[in-house]
């Protein structure tokens, strides 16, 4: 294998951001964004991108540089996925927001 995207051992930035980007993607197709119900399929997008989460915290270098930022600022956002996808989740569910 060449790339180490497709090289499960390998630290990849692309791999782990491709699977955050693709299940917000997916949890909003499977939640029915704007018109949100509730959907047990959505636990997958969520363990997809805690998946993509871990990738991306694995190329984190032990010294700072402004990689080791960027890679800081991509799992910001990933946590922001994370919360994205917990809420498509949870928000059906909880009646008392929606009164």
């Amino acid at each position: 294998m060449r790339y180490a995207v497709f090289n499960i051992r390998a630290r990849s930035l692309v791999r782990g951001t491709l699977l955050v980007l693709g299940s917000v993607v997916l949890a909003l197709v499977w939640g029915g964004f704007p018109n949100v119900h509730g959907s047990l399929l959505l636990i997958l997008p969520a363990c997809a991108a805690v998946w993509g989460t871990w990738e991306t915290s694995r190329c984190l270098q032990p010294r700072w540089s402004f990689y080791h930022g960027g890679v800081l600022l991509l799992l910001y956002a990933d946590v922001l996925a994370l919360a994205l996808i917990w809420f498509l989740f949870l928000y059906p569910y909880a009646k008392w927001i929606q009164m």
